[in-house]
């Protein structure tokens, strides 16, 4: 955790800027790269009866780590995003609590 999901982005983009998205980060969150998970959703988008492009949406599932990491985190995932040519996209953060997550079976850091 962080898992970062991509949606309407073209999974080549996110291929070709994961290593430095995902190496900037860790050195936000101050953990290592081995943390971050990064998936592509392969969406089908209709509107008006017919087939559209799908709008760039981001959904970033984390352990809250305060408004100044989110707003770091937010800033570096829209720039590298962006330089894929992207003109706009949206980035939402959902937090899981870390007493509700199970790995394994077990509760997150029993």
């Amino acid at each position: 955790m962080p898992q970062l999901i991509f949606r309407g982005i073209p999974a080549e983009g996110i291929r070709a800027i994961s290593i430095p998205l995902v190496e900037e980060m860790a050195q936000i969150c101050q953990c290592g790269t081995d943390n971050f998970t990064l998936e592509c959703l392969h969406v089908t988008a209709i509107f008006d009866g017919k087939y559209t492009d799908s709008y760039p949406v981001i959904d970033v599932w984390w352990f809250e780590r305060g408004d100044e990491v989110r707003d770091k985190m937010a800033e570096a995932i829209d720039r590298h995003v962006r330089s894929l040519g992207i003109p706009d996209l949206e980035i939402s953060f959902r937090v899981g609590r870390e007493d509700n997550f199970y790995m394994n079976g077990r509760r997150y850091g029993s």
